[in-house]
């Protein structure tokens, strides 16, 4: 059995169970994966203070952690703290972000992200330069209003980014479309399903990534 870490940045245990949940649901048989929640941040990471601050329990949790499991991840979009703790740890440590992006431009397929969090737009367009994917990026699109109230309504937040990815196909003319963010990982699943075209949702191809680099 390979055991498998998924460091929550945000402080809610709910989240973090839905995140194991599609993390084991999409893993081999061979794989257990765990969660740890992080308790100094708040209950849902949507401002890039908030996102930068989360780096250094994400690394704590993680060198804490790390000589008991076989790889990590990351379950902010943002990958706070994922360089910094590759580089303190020996095993595979892998970022929702990072990862999404790397398959949604396989093939050099143009790719744009949907989310909730405009204060997070920066970052996000800052982890596609860090990527050396500008070139590829159709950019992102974003719902309306609160985005702790829009996560905490299963329905509403479901439509709402719908609308968002449509608008990454028909406007933007991506050829696929990231859910951006860990706490929509449920909607992520359920709109993949809904459109013909390609989602990525960040959870299931964080853990695709993890897997090939446990091989």
């Amino acid at each position: 059995m390979k055991d498998v870490l998924l460091i929550n940045p945000n402080a809610s245990r709910e989240t973090t169970a839905m995140m194991v949940g599609i993390a084991q649901a999409c893993s081999p048989s061979a794989f257990a994966v765990t969660g740890a929640t992080a308790t100094r941040g708040p209950q849902m990471i949507v401002t890039a203070e908030q996102l930068a601050a989360a780096a250094d329990e994400v690394i704590e949790i993680g060198k804490h952690e790390a000589t008991k499991v076989s790889g990590i991840v990351i379950s902010a979009f943002g990958d706070p703290g994922l360089e910094r703790l590759r580089g303190s740890v020996a095993i595979p440590v892998v970022g929702l972000c990072e990862a999404s992006m790397l398959e949604a431009a396989a093939g050099g397929r143009r790719f744009g992200v949907a989310t909730v969090t405009p204060e997070l737009t920066a970052p996000i367009q800052g982890r596609v330069r860090d990527l050396n994917l500008l070139h590829l990026y159709s950019g992102i699109r974003l719902t309306l209003g609160d985005p702790v109230a829009l996560a905490a309504d299963a329905g509403r937040l479901e439509q709402s980014l719908g609308r968002a990815v449509a608008e990454c196909f028909e406007i933007d003319h991506a050829e696929t479309v990231i859910i951006g963010g860990g706490p929509l990982g449920q909607a992520a699943i359920a709109l993949a399903r809904s459109f013909s075209r390609p989602i990525i949702a960040p959870i299931p191809a964080a853990m695709r990534r993890l897997i090939g680099m446990m091989k």
